[in-house]
């Protein structure tokens, strides 16, 4: 029997970069499985490159607890690592590798966990739920939930095992992020005055996004469960122009809300949209009637706020030993579990402060209280619990 540790080495073996597929870890995991006895369900995206992994132990009569991990990594380009990113290197207690925290070492765990959820009768089934793509939107675990969606007996509980350092997790912001494409005119720029500098028109805008980035920082809005207690706003990239000497035709900037779980972010889009439509445009076409504002959404996912006194928070204060719930900065698939029905929390091992970095790691530590956790959960599922 594998433990967690020989499990998470095989897992950071394979390069799950969400721009690579990830079949051979999946396909591994499926092994895993079908050796114990326990058959997988497998859902492709269009181009069969990537998939989804869904399995049940135990009654399939009754809803059951979700094990929810993804198993795509962000990249290791241009990061000063000093181990092989795709190999397990051990060192002092730390495991390092891309994915040890976020979230492989999780992944290791509920492996690790199959043969003692299948060594007792349960009253009810854990699910385990394997997703592709959740760093670039959380995009392969909506197909996943879909399916379970139409089935006859839809989980109770889901457990989303980002990176907590165990401690349990109520909720989370969302995130909605956009692009913006403004459509100038160009010409010599001596003659500026005839043409429409786009990247003129994109600075208002991204200055009227911080205007409103300010008003959504009232205290009046705060929520003190999250850090910062309010929605936020950022532009991240922008591009136009060709050349100094040329009124730029083009720009493109692409800016992001993180909201609060109970504030729309497609308000700030709106805002924005009819400031455009309003103040801009006018300017714009009073010169050249072909110029545009225009917005494409990226990606998107809703927030999570369970309820502390919620049975899947009191599961989750009764498996991780611990009764004091917080929030946490960054985006899981959680809201998308919820919204499907789904009542969900967050508590898995590692710490996000190594996420995404050089040098990823996880504690032994973490990965054996990781194990005791999902123990403890077998515990409950008893048939005599």
């Amino acid at each position: 029997m594998l433990c967690s540790r020989d499990l998470l080495a095989r897992l950071i073996s394979f390069n799950t970069v969400s721009r690579e597929s990830n079949l051979a870890l999946i396909e591994f995991i499926q092994d895993y499985l079908q050796g114990l006895g326990v058959s997988c369900e497998l859902d492709f995206n269009a181009e069969r490159s990537k998939a989804n992994l869904f399995a049940t132990i135990g009654p399939a009569d009754r809803g059951g607890v979700v094990l929810s991990g993804h198993t795509d990594v962000v990249p290791v380009a241009g990061q000063a690592w000093t181990v092989e990113p795709f190999k397990l290197t051990e060192r002092d207690g730390k495991l390092y590798g891309r994915g040890a925290a976020d979230m492989k070492g999780y992944i290791a765990s509920v492996l690790a966990a199959v043969p003692r959820f299948l060594a007792q009768p349960l009253r009810m089934p854990v699910h385990l739920a394997f997703s592709y793509d959740e760093e670039v939107g959380c995009l392969g675990v909506r197909s996943l939930l879909a399916t379970l969606e139409q089935r006859p007996h839809k989980p109770v509980a889901c457990i989303i095992g980002e990176p907590t350092e165990l401690k349990p997790v109520l909720g989370h912001k969302g995130k909605l992020a956009m692009r913006c494409h403004v459509q100038g005119a160009a010409c010599h720029s001596a003659y500026a005055p005839q043409g429409v500098n786009a990247i003129e028109y994109a600075a208002k805008l991204i200055g009227k996004l911080g205007d409103i980035g300010e008003q959504l920082a009232q205290p009046a809005l705060h929520d003190t469960r999250f850090d910062p207690p309010y929605s936020t706003v950022q532009t991240g990239v922008i591009a136009g122009g060709r050349a100094l000497n040329i009124v730029p035709a083009e720009c493109q900037f692409d800016f992001e809300i993180r909201a609060l779980p109970d504030f729309d972010a497609q308000q700030v889009v709106d805002q924005l949209a009819d400031y455009a439509e309003g103040q801009l445009l006018p300017k714009m076409r009073a010169r050249h009637n072909d110029t545009s504002i225009a917005f494409e959404p990226l990606s998107a996912y809703p927030g999570l706020a369970t309820e502390p006194h919620s049975e899947v928070a009191q599961l989750l204060a009764l498996i991780s030993q611990c009764r004091d719930f917080g929030t946490v900065a960054f985006g899981t698939e959680g809201g998308l579990f919820n919204q499907a029905g789904i009542p969900t929390v967050v508590c898995g091992p590692g710490s996000m402060d190594q996420g995404h970095k050089p040098d990823e790691f996880i504690t032994q530590d973490q990965l054996d209280g990781c194990d005791a956790m999902l123990a403890r959960l077998a515990h409950w599922l008893q048939t005599d619990a």
